[in-house]
């Protein structure tokens, strides 16, 4: 082989070789890069929800909730019961709106937006679903010396949401709650229960 066409090919390998360990290498940096992108959402998602349980936090990830949107977690079941009847009436939203705003939730904030969007756009049953379960064990874990404590928290939530069920319909002024609604407070009830609410009490 000439020396010319051999050296050719040698520097052609190089070359080949060069690019590829130069992607490697940009593939690492890629990853270490994303990898402390999460570990950072992790750490300020843990501090915005106030609790350390990695299990509870990754679940609240998985759900899709960020630093910036996990105070909506009490209000997702409200929304949930007003999407009951297939759509979410006025007087609905104004109660939903003021739960969120007492639970810091400001207007034009990331969290404002998304809660926009949930009470325009029914959110996915997985949300709601998750949210729940992952809610009754949040209030049993942080009241687990205090069955009191997590007796009134619960009631607290349950109340915040019979409330949305009532605030439309009824005749004369009476408020009432359809059977969808109805049927969502009692999935509520029984998911509170479940992780330890007496039931006496919702």
């Amino acid at each position: 082989m000439p020396a010319a066409v051999s050296d050719g090919w040698s520097d052609r390998r190089r070359a080949s070789e060069d690019e590829y360990f130069r992607r490697r290498d940009q593939e690492l940096v890629e990853r270490i890069r994303l990898r402390a992108e999460d570990e950072a959402a992790f750490r300020r998602l843990a501090e915005a929800a106030g609790m350390d349980d990695e299990d509870i936090l990754q679940k609240l990830q998985r759900l899709g909730y960020t630093a910036e949107t996990v105070t909506l977690l009490y209000v997702v079941p409200l929304i949930d019961v007003a999407w009951a009847d297939g759509t979410v009436s006025e007087p609905e939203r104004d109660v939903i709106i003021a739960a969120a705003r007492a639970r810091g939730v400001e207007a034009g904030s990331h969290a404002d937006l998304q809660l926009a969007q949930w009470l325009s756009n029914r959110p996915s049953s997985v949300l709601s679903d998750g949210t729940l379960h992952v809610l009754a064990v949040i209030m049993m874990q942080r009241h687990s010396s205090d069955a009191g404590a997590r007796s009134a928290a619960a009631q607290e939530l349950f109340n915040s949401c019979k409330a949305v069920a009532s605030a439309s319909g009824g005749i004369l002024g009476f408020r009432t709650i359809s059977d969808t609604e109805q049927r969502a407070l009692d999935r509520i009830a029984y998911e509170l229960e479940r992780k330890g609410a007496p039931s006496s009490h919702l």
